[in-house]
């Protein structure tokens, strides 16, 4: 029965039963993706904020998050893979720090913006309001490719990060690029007359390779960590994700 049913679906015979909303949405994602939805409701819930989750009887919410988790691994993955290639004589610290800055959760709302994810999701609430985070569609991207991942498959969920996703980011550029994250935080710092303290609180591994855990404390109160295979690396990671916490522009 289900076999039938996805031939049918791969025919494109479910299209005809649509409400004239989904069939817009469906257009929509089609010129997204290159390929018309097999399972549209997959989508639709890529496109459902936590601002957005609806209750069920059972008390649990359903939103975007879980599809955004999985699609934040199949990103990482397929950028790895696509760096790992590109780049056959950097080390693993070039290799982890460039894969950062091209998933970061500005350059991934910024590429959602431009391949059009502000259209499919009006086209989904309609006029309904909501209060989204300046992640918004960062978000969104990542659980629409977690939709897309289990609509697809591994193998059109690469193509399309690498051909639609991808070219919207300019990697020569990001890896010239380089932010001192520690230093804007020493800066807030001074600015805000706040103490600031690093402190390692654990170190991994063997004489080899090291893992570095490093805690950002402001007036002694920990509000980020960072890891790295050198302490510097270890702060410089606190420092962002303190950066993020602390909403210091970068």
């Amino acid at each position: 029965m289900i076999s039938v049913l996805n031939f049918f679906q791969k025919l494109g015979i479910q299209f005809l039963f649509l409400s004239e909303k989904d069939k817009r949405l469906a257009s929509s994602i089609k010129l997204m993706i290159g390929s018309r939805p097999f399972n549209l409701s997959l989508y639709k819930l890529s496109l459902t904020p936590s601002g957005l989750s609806e209750e069920t009887t059972k008390g649990f919410r359903i939103s975007n998050e879980r599809l955004e988790f999985l699609g934040d691994a199949i990103l990482g993955a397929v950028v790895a893979e696509y760096l790992f290639l590109k780049y056959p004589y950097r080390d693993e610290g070039f290799l982890t720090e460039t894969r950062s800055k091209l998933v970061n959760r500005e350059n991934l709302n910024s590429t959602g913006l431009k391949i059009g994810l502000k259209k499919v999701l009006t086209i989904e609430i309609g006029d309904r309001n909501f209060t989204g985070n300046k992640s918004l569609f960062g978000d969104i991207l990542e659980a629409f490719i977690g939709a897309i991942y289990m609509d697809k498959g591994y193998s059109f969920t690469k193509s399309f990060i690498l051909t639609r996703i991808l070219t919207h980011m300019d990697v020569e550029d990001m890896i010239a690029t380089t932010t001192n994250y520690k230093s804007k935080i020493i800066e807030w710092s001074q600015k805000t007359n706040k103490q600031i303290d690093f402190e390692v609180i654990a170190v991994h591994g063997n004489q080899r390779y090291k893992e570095f855990i490093v805690s950002l404390q402001v007036e002694n109160e920990e509000i980020a960590q960072g890891k790295g295979s050198t302490k510097k690396k270890a702060e410089q990671e606190a420092s962002k994700n303190g950066c993020e916490v602390l909403k210091i522009a970068t």
